[in-house]
């Protein structure tokens, strides 16, 4: 398959992951009109380095490396886009307690556990 279309490819996967509109994604971009969006995707047009930075930090999801077909890793695991995708349905107040929660688990991470070789008995009474 010609690189071009590939591009265009993980471009409109990227963005219907997201549920948006070639509007929507548009209007998170400084320059980037919806038919200019839509000629990527189509393999009309091949994004330069500028615009493939501008649409992942749009999208917030992939890296420009990934969209130019540079990079085949993608950049969220599965449970990480949950996440954000969670992060994304909720409002500023909602957004805030994930945070929370978030720098409250970075900063006081769960202790381990070491597992015994005999578990302890009950006291016999």
């Amino acid at each position: 398959m010609d690189l071009t279309k590939r591009i265009g490819q993980r471009l409109r996967a990227a963005r219907q992951e997201q549920k948006l509109s070639l509007s929507d994604l548009s209007s998170r971009t400084n320059s980037l009109s919806k038919s200019r969006i839509s000629n990527y995707e189509q393999g009309i047009r091949r994004m330069g380095l500028e615009e493939a930075q501008e649409l992942s930090i749009a999208l917030g999801t992939v890296t420009p490396t990934y969209l130019m077909c540079l990079d085949d890793t993608d950049p969220l695991s599965a449970r990480e886009r949950e996440l954000v995708e969670y992060f994304r349905q909720t409002d500023e107040r909602g957004q805030e307690n994930i945070m929370n929660v978030a720098r409250a688990e970075r900063d006081h991470p769960p202790a381990l556990v070491e597992p015994s070789e005999e578990s302890p008995e009950a006291p016999e009474e």
